[in-house]
């Protein structure tokens, strides 16, 4: 009885060490990156919806964007009458400030004293550099961020969109994991 538990023991800790070894990655290649956080699907469609309706109430017809931490769209609202170019800014404003871990306002006044970061920033068409997005916070982690776009000059502009960026993360944040 010992000798047969002795020989199942042996194999269970080969068959177990085997799989072990089979999960590390070959020598020099990193592991693969960990999969990418975000608000729930029913928690960014609730965000987007707040910030539409937070700047429709000032007339600001405009687009909100939800994104998770690898900067994918998850939610995207535009208000009847937007323009292609806020549901083309507001997500790419969320994408910005998930990947500074910032709010885009910030980044903005950055820019004005960084030539080198303008232009940087400039040159990547995947990000709209002005402000109007949040980083969505779970504790001390960047698990998304919503951006809205839409708001022009004389309506406020950048801060008008942050503003009601906001006002969707407001609608949120005690509930985001």
């Amino acid at each position: 009885m010992i000798r047969s538990l002795t020989l199942i023991s042996a194999l269970a800790l080969a068959a177990t060490t085997g799989t072990l070894f089979a999960q590390q990655p070959p020598a020099g290649q990193q592991p693969p990156a960990p999969p990418a956080r975000g608000v729930e699907s029913a928690l960014a469609l609730e965000a987007v919806q707040a910030a539409v309706s937070a700047c429709l109430a000032d007339g600001i017809k405009g687009s909100a964007g939800v994104v998770d931490s690898a900067g994918v769209l998850r939610a995207l609202v535009s208000a009847d009458g937007s323009s292609r170019g806020s549901a083309e800014n507001g997500p790419k404003k969320a994408v910005l400030a998930v990947q500074m871990k910032k709010p885009t306002s910030e980044i903005f006044s950055e820019m004005e004293k960084d030539a080198a970061l303008k232009a940087k920033l400039e040159a990547d068409k995947t990000v709209f550099a002005r402000p109007g997005a949040l980083p969505i916070m779970a504790g001390n982690d960047v698990i998304g961020a919503i951006g809205f776009g839409g708001a022009n000059q004389t309506q406020g502009g950048g801060a008008k969109d942050e503003a009601c960026a906001k006002a969707g993360l407001d609608k949120i944040k005690a509930r985001v994991k």
